[in-house]
Formats: structure tokens, C-alpha cells, sequence
């Protein structure tokens, strides 16, 4: 209900999983592929409007334009948010296509549906299509369009840009489009392709002496249908490719011209400004408001109950943020009976003791476990559990909606354009292609920006109000209502020979989402093995959070490797390598670590080292954590980390991404904490829910192995994983205390 004038009283002119998509039904029986053809010819006819609309630009194939100035721009469909992936995407285009790098530019593709995902969406989907032979090739590539497209997949996520759309993507349309401007000198010129040589966006004939710029072929190249298989160079071969190439997007974010989200505005017309308050426990509802007080506030224009949650829309952010301060609100009574952090791992708890040690759904069995505990000599047995956890973007949720005559327009920071759009038509009764998308930089993500909660109320404000208006989160309303990293606990059973090996593992836990292997430490060579999911009830709604289930499995898995090599009286790091036999790159990278580290030198008094290894996204990395106990309390000096990405094409961006991944995983360790009291989340800013600062950070050092280039990794997550495990090792080999429950710092208060 609105309980102001509709008009305002001033005058203004103005988990891409495969069995996601198989949910969805997006992949449900085989009568898709019946439909799709070959696709042949050159979008760049449909194109070229949409993206190259300056003089004299031409769009050679869909993901690359060639101005008169012979200026490329790589037009890229991920997000930025800070992970760099627009210069290293472009990087890898430039590469492919011999183009002089301080001639090249970045352009977001548009969120109209044009542009999604392919390569990200099918390798995540069907792997096993990726070798198809080249005559296969265009006929898979139509029908994973097709299925991005149905899917809204236009998307950001999963540390699957540079390994997907990177990979395949934006090297094939460097080389096609290398390709495509040779065939067209060739014809002006009337001599063999084969003669023709690139370099730095420039075309040359050796034996007539002949040479041009790509700008002066991009037209006929562009008449050409674009190759689907052309030939990529490889590494020996790669000039911008593994070099520490400048990224594009930093001198506009160090001159403060790069616009983010929350920058918006609407050309022509007036901004007013919404603050919101979602309803404080999960499943409730506001049963009555009383707005006397805000109403004769300065600035109010609306003061709105939405249901689920109070708007109120001002002049300013500021009054509208002071009137909703002074609304009080009565709310229904909440269906779960889940009142406290306690109550929540009490359900946790029951839900194991229920599964006992066969129960549940197993996700991954191996050998025969019941027979190999009977056998052992001895056994080691834990429990484990993490808190739920907030994103915590500094740049608060915002989105910037106009919704009039039937359409909406949306200004927003989101990892999934195409998938807002759908939300926010759906959310006003209109069709996707009467909402228009402006999808500008991201002020960090972590994953909370995957979801659309904030951009539907955004529209759904908008569409009450019939104006322009900027709906901002405030930080006590994105710690306290947003959606969340879910807690969980975990429980194991290690079976260990009477030489010391684990030959049995039993684990169960409560929460499995994506990706589904996380709980899986496969590298390792254990015989007999159970893994099960006891599912229990989460009160607080869940989001993915940076390397999603890996952020809580890597620490419950490798603490307890750590617990059973201390049962069986080894050294943490020879324990993991003698089970490391089958897994030579994960050898490699646990011992560039550990070199790094001076795992074997005997650290100082009051100091402790912990190692942990996982796998994630792709990436292998291994961690060493070194902290200073002397004081009582966790001080960290030190973290040493190595990593096997397959092939670094960024090797400076790639180690920013481990420092950045190891700083947030440590931030969650120490401290990351969002509790209940009575069912409502008590922490509310950062004074509450604390972030590192920089006098408490380590140093770190980050070393890459380059160990198959054609299989890349991630690097925005495999960071985070193995953080929290080698810091609560590393405070058991200071200390004798082995921490179970995360957060590390509320264990010395």
C-alpha cells in the first residue's frame, strides 16, 4: 500500500551446473538438438547497430569491432568487478589476432540478450563436447547458444571467465578474425594468404613490399563468414598471452571516471532516492507500519509497505534513509522455530546423529569403509562447523530504476544481467524485452550479486512510484537482510593402518550446493572412502559465496588431514604427500609450498606453520600460513602460497586474484560471524562483522606453476579454500589447541 501521494510534490522534467540446467529443463530430453542447425554466415549485420555505432567502426565478428583509428575493442560479456577479467579476455583476443595492445579497448557487451556466455554455459554443462571435431564444431556452438539463451546466460561467476569464454570464446574470435583480415588482403592484393604476415594490427607482404593497417580490410573482412575452428597459437608462439600486461580498467577506477552501479543517473531527468528495510526475520511479513513521524519529515515523497519489505522514496538518499529510521513496523509471527546460532547447530547436530555412520545420501563411495574401520589399527574422529557468513561488497546493493508507459529502465551493479531483466519483468508484469539493462562496474560481488532480491525491489519501487529513483541498500540492512553464506557442520571418521595410512574416511555433513565435488579431496589416495549429505533446515536464505561450498569443505577436510596425520604421528606435509602418488601436480604444488615456506627449518619461538591443499575451480593450490601465538592471541606473519591454474594468462592479475582470495578466506577465518538472535541477524556494519585491516595482514608470497595450458583454471576463488585450514593448523602446531569451529578469533577473546 502507498500511504503518500502517488506523485511526488516537486517538480522534475526529467549452480550453471549441469544438474541446474537439467532442473530448469533447459536440457530435458534431446528434442533440442533436433532444432538447432549449423549456423553459418557473420552476425555482424545484426550486430553491428547494437555495438559499433561510431564512424567508421566496423564489427569484424560478434566479439571484436575495428575502428577507422585502427583501434580494436574486444567486446566482452563477464562483469568487472575488480577480478581484472576485461583486460585479461581482451588480452587473449589481442593475442590471438597480432594486435599492437596500446591500440586496444574494452567495450561491456549489451545486456539485451545479443550477447551470452556460450563457452561458459557448455563447459559447465558438457565438457565432453569441447573436443568435438571441427565439422561438429558450429552445430555444438548453435545449440549452447541457444541454450544460453533460454538459460539468461549472461553471466559472472564460478572463476569461469578466462577458462571458458577466455579460453574459447575470445581466443577463436582473435584468430578467426586474424583469419578474416588475411583472406582479404590476400583478394586485394592477389597473392597467397600464406605470404601474409601480422603484427601489431598491421598486415604485411614481404615480397611486393605491402603493408596496411586492419583498418583498411575490416570491411571486406567482415563479408566473410567468421571460421569456427581456426588455428590458435601456441604457447611457445604467445606474445601478450603470459605476460604481466597492464590492465585497462585501472586508471579510470585511480582517476575516479570509472562508473560503477551506484553512479547512476538518468539522462534528463531528476533523481529521487529510496532507502528500504526488508522484514528482519526470514518468512515474516510486516503486519502494520506506523509512518506518522516520517511523513512530516523533510524531503519524504512516498513512504511505501510493500509486504516484505518498507520503502521510503526523498530527495536525497540521506532524508530518505532518516525517514525510514523513524517508521516503526510491527511484523507476522515466523514460521521457523530456529531462534538462535545455537538452535541452528543443534538441527546441524541432530541431522548427523540421525545419518549415524551409513545414513544419508552418498555422493561419493569407494571401496568398502565399514570392513576398512574394523581392520584399522587406530582412528581419529571430529566434528566441525562455520557460521554463516555475509558478502559484504563495499559497494552497497543499489539499482536505479525508471518504469513508465509500460517499460523499465535499470541501472545496476549484477553478475547476471539477463537473469535481472527476467526478474524484474516477471516482478511487474511485463515482457523481458520491454526492460532495458544498463549494466555498468561492480564495487566488489563475492557472489551476493548473483542473486536479484535487490533489483526487484528496486523495480517494484520504481513501478510504484512512476519516477526515477535510486534505491541504496544501507550497510546495516545488506549485513543484516541480505542473503548469506550458509553455516554448516561436518563430522568424519578417519580410518588409519598400523603404518600410519588413512585407508578409511567416512564424512557426512548438512549442506550441499555447488560444486557438487567440493566435498570430494579426490586428489588424495585413499582406498575406502564414504562422503554423505544429511540435509538439515537453514533458517537464513542462502547466496553463493566466493569458492561457494569450497569456502566451508576445504576446512573441515584438510583440519581434519591435519588431525589424522597427527594421529598417525607424521608431519602434516609428508602425511599429504605420500597420498599425493597419482596426483603428480598436486605433489608438485604441496612442495613448491612448502619449499617456499621453509616447511623444514623450525620456526620461532611462539610461532606455528599449517599447510593445507585443495583443489577448486580448476586451480590446485596449496597454502602456508605462519602465525605469532607469543601474545595469546593469532597474529599472523606470514602466508606462502603456490598455484597450478593449467596456464597463468595474466601472471601478475592471476597472483592479485591469490592475494585478494587468501585475504578474504582469512577475513572469514578470524573473523566472519553472522549469528541469530531471536531469528533475526544481530551483527549490523562493520563494527560487528569485522574485515581485516591492513596492520593485521600477513605478507604474502605467491607462486604460479604453469602445468597444462590447454585445461585452464580460476583464479577469483581457488585462493579463499585453503586460508582457513592452514591457519587453524598453523595455530595447533603453535599452540597444541585444534580449533574446530570457525571464527579463529572468538577462540581468544
Amino acid at each position: 500500500m502507498n500511504d503518500m501521494p502517488q506523485q511526488p510534490q516537486r517538480s522534475r522534467a526529467a549452480k550453471w551446473t549441469r544438474r541446474g540446467f537439467i532442473g530448469a529443463g533447459v536440457l530435458a530430453g534431446g528434442a533440442l538438438v533436433i532444432g538447432v542447425g549449423v549456423r553459418t554466415g557473420n552476425p555482424v549485420g545484426r550486430l553491428g547497430p547494437l555495438v559499433a555505432g561510431g564512424e567508421g567502426e566496423q564489427l569484424i565478428n560478434s566479439w571484436l569491432k575495428i575502428g577507422a583509428d585502427n583501434i580494436v575493442t574486444a567486446i566482452v560479456p563477464h562483469c568487472e568487478m575488480g577480478q581484472g577479467v576485461h583486460s585479461v579476455l581482451a588480452q587473449m583476443l589481442a593475442d590471438e589476432l597480432d594486435a599492437d595492445w596500446s591500440l586496444v579497448r574494452v567495450m561491456q557487451a549489451p545486456a539485451d540478450g545479443s550477447y551470452v556466455v556460450t563457452d561458459t554455459i557448455r563447459t559447465f554443462v558438457a565438457p565432453g563436447t569441447l573436443d568435438a571435431p571441427d565439422w561438429l564444431e558450429p552445430t555444438w556452438n548453435g545449440l549452447f547458444t541457444k541454450i544460453a539463451q533460454l538459460a539468461d546466460g549472461l553471466i559472472t561467476g564460478g572463476s569461469s571467465s578466462i577458462r571458458t569464454t577466455g579460453q574459447r570464446t575470445m581466443r577463436i574470435a582473435g584468430a578467426a578474425a586474424r583469419q578474416m583480415l588475411i583472406g582479404a588482403a590476400a583478394r586485394e592484393w592477389d597473392v597467397a594468404a600464406a605470404e601474409i604476415t601480422t603484427a601489431n594490427s598491421m598486415l604485411s607482404h614481404k615480397p611486393s613490399g605491402r603493408s596496411a593497417p586492419y583498418s583498411q580490410f575490416a570491411a571486406a573482412a567482415a563479408e566473410q563468414d567468421m571460421p569456427q575452428t581456426p588455428q590458435m597459437k601456441a604457447p611457445e608462439n604467445y606474445r601478450l598471452m603470459g605476460k604481466d600486461v597492464p590492465r585497462i580498467d585501472i586508471p579510470d577506477k585511480v582517476n575516479g571516471a570509472a562508473s560503477f552501479g551506484i553512479d547512476a543517473v538518468v539522462p534528463g531527468q531528476t533523481l529521487t532516492y529510496a532507502a528500504v528495510r526488508r522484514v528482519p526475520v526470514p518468512g515474516t511479513r510486516v503486519a502494520k507500519m506506523d509512518a506518522a513521524q516520517a511523513k512530516t519529515m523533510p524531503g519524504v515523497l512516498q513512504i511505501l509497505n510493500m509486504g516484505d519489505f518498507l520503502a521510503v522514496v526523498a530527495d536525497s538518499y540521506w532524508q530518505a534513509q532518516q525517514a525510514l529510521n523513524a517508521v516503526t513496523a510491527e511484523y507476522t509471527a515466523p514460521e521457523s522455530t530456529i531462534r538462535s546460532s545455537d538452535d541452528q547447530f543443534a538441527r546441524f547436530a541432530a541431522a548427523l546423529d540421525a545419518a549415524g555412520d551409513k545414513g544419508g545420501e552418498e555422493v561419493i563411495g569407494r571401496g568398502d569403509v565399514p570392513t576398512a574401520m574394523q581392520a584399522a589399527a587406530k582412528t581419529v574422529s571430529a566434528d566441525y562447523q562455520v557460521p554463516y557468513l555475509a558478502h559484504a561488497p563495499l559497494e552497497p546493493m543499489n539499482a536505479t530504476v525508471w518504469a513508465r508507459d509500460g517499460r523499465c529502465e535499470i541501472w545496476t551493479s549484477t553478475q547476471v544481467p539477463l537473469m535481472a531483466r527476467s526478474a524484474a519483468a516477471k516482478a511487474l508484469g511485463l515482457s523481458k524485452d520491454d526492460v532495458t539493462m544498463h549494466h555498468p562496474m561492480l564495487g566488489g560481488g563475492f557472489g551476493r550479486r548473483l542473486e536479484t532480491d535487490y533489483v526487484v525491489m528496486a523495480a517494484r519501487i520504481g513501478q510504484a512510484t512512476g519516477y526515477p529513483v535510486k534505491m541504496i541498500w544501507s550497510r546495516e540492512e545488506d549485513t543484516q537482510k541480505g542473503l548469506f553464506r550458509c553455516a554448516d557442520m561436518s563430522r568424519f571418521t578417519g580410518g588409519l593402518d598400523a603404518q600410519g595410512r588413512l585407508t578409511a574416511y567416512n564424512n557426512v555433513f548438512t549442506q550441499r550446493n555447488d560444486p557438487a565435488d567440493a566435498c570430494d579431496c579426490a586428489f588424495y589416495d585413499i582406498p575406502n572412502k564414504s562422503i554423505r549429505v544429511a540435509e538439515a533446515e537453514l533458517h537464513l536464505p542462502f547466496a553463493a559465496f566466493r569458492s561457494v561450498d569450497h569456502s566451508q569443505q576445504a576446512f573441515f577436510i584438510e583440519s581434519f588431514i591435519d588431525e589424522a596425520a597427527q594421529a598417525a604421528g607424521r608431519d602434516p606435509l609428508e602425511f599429504r604427500l605420500a597420498m599425493l602418488g597419482q596426483s603428480p601436480r598436486h605433489k608438485a604444488v604441496l612442495e613448491k609450498a612448502a619449499a617456499m615456506a621453509g616447511w623444514n627449518a623450525k620456526p620461532a619461538a611462539g610461532h606455528g606453520r599449517g599447510i593445507a591443499l585443495t583443489e577448486s575451480f580448476g586451480t590446485i593450490v596449496a597454502e602456508v600460513v605462519e602465525v605469532d601465538m607469543s601474545s595469546g592471541k593469532p597474529r599472523l606473519t606470514n602466508v606462502w602460497c603456490a598455484a597450478d591454474p593449467g596456464f597463468a594468462m595474466n601472471p601478475d592479475g592471476f597472483r592479485n586474484q591469490m592475494e585478494g582470495g587468501i585475504v578474504f578466506g582469512l577475513t572469514a577465518a578470524l573473523y566472519g560471524e553472522i549469528s541469530l538472535k531471536d531469528g533475526a541477524v544481530e551483527q549490523s556494519n562493520f563494527h560487528d562483522y569485522k574485515l581485516m585491516r591492513m596492520d593485521e595482514c600477513p605478507a604474502i608470497a605467491v607462486e604460479i606453476i604453469n602445468g597444462d595450458h590447454v585445461r585452464l583454471g580460476g583464479a577469483g576463488e581457488p585462493g579463499l579454500p585453503p586460508a582457513a585450514p592452514a591457519l587453524a593448523n598453523a595455530i595447533f602446531a603453535a599452540t597444541g589447541k585444534r580449533i574446530r569451529a570457525l571464527p579463529l578469533a572468538k577462540h581468544f577473546a
